[in-house]
């Protein structure tokens, strides 16, 4: 049994080598009961500011795992703030006991640090990374990725910024420009429905955003941008393996 969040396919990509029925978080978190019982049962999840989107922290918090093996896999883009030491302090936390927590590095989307162009011509070896997971964990092995003092150092930095921010600071970040049409895809790829289509026009809810940029990224006018500077406002990003429609049916609420 696996569980997975995605905005642009990444963790979705990777969840797809792992089982081939992976489980949507957002569409799971529908469900009144989150009891779960397997020989195994992991999570791949992306990590926002070097921790896994608040959804997928609620749904540790809120669910039920009985299995002997609980794993999860961590997507990132540039650098992982010693991700899986945090997520390992998350699922204690939750009284969960994480038998393998490991990182993989692909394509970064966001979008005020990294153009998109740039990204998806880097070799990651992806493949060769998702391989060695997959053979981790058919093998049931015990490891907790290594985290360093400067990883430690990177995520004290990244909350030293945060600290200076207001503290909804990124409920803010999307902006919806003149070149909507009102298609509505931003509000099927949209995790937390935060998005609607008012008067023809997309409008975006703060309060449950993740962050996650999947209406942006998923946008075909390039309508949805950001409030804080671009490196590059007319790159785009979807994890080539994976469909528009994918993203769509890990994500819809309004279904």
């Amino acid at each position: 049994m696996l569980f997975y969040f995605t905005g642009t396919g990444n963790s979705l990509y990777v969840a797809k080598h792992i089982n081939e029925e992976p489980i949507s978080i957002p569409q799971i978190m529908k469900r009144e009961k989150l009891k779960f019982k397997d020989d195994s049962i992991g999570i791949v999840s992306p990590v926002y500011g070097h921790e896994v989107p608040p959804m997928v922290k609620d749904f540790l918090k809120k669910a039920t795992f009985d299995t002997e093996y609980f794993y999860m896999v961590l997507t990132y883009g540039n650098r992982h703030g010693g991700a899986a030491e945090l997520a390992d302090n998350l699922c204690k936390e939750c009284g969960i006991t994480a038998s393998y927590i490991n990182i993989i590095v692909m394509v970064d989307n966001w979008l005020p640090s990294f153009d998109m162009n740039e990204q998806i011509l880097l070799d990651k070896k992806v493949d060769e990374h998702i391989a060695e997971i997959v053979e981790d964990i058919k093998n049931k092995k015990h490891m907790i990725s290594k985290v360093t003092d400067t990883d430690r150092e990177a995520h004290q930095q990244f909350l030293g910024n945060m600290s200076k921010m207001p503290a909804d600071a990124w409920q803010h970040l999307l902006k919806v420009g003149d070149k909507c049409i009102g298609c509505g895809i931003c509000t099927k790829v949209c995790p937390s429905g935060s998005i609607k289509v008012e008067n023809g026009k997309a409008v975006h809810i703060p309060g449950n955003c993740q962050t996650c940029l999947a209406c942006a990224h998923a946008c075909p006018q390039k309508a949805i941008g950001l409030t804080i500077p671009e490196k590059n406002p007319d790159a785009r990003y979807r994890n080539e393996y994976i469909e528009l429609k994918e993203i769509i049916e890990a994500n819809n609420q309004n279904v």
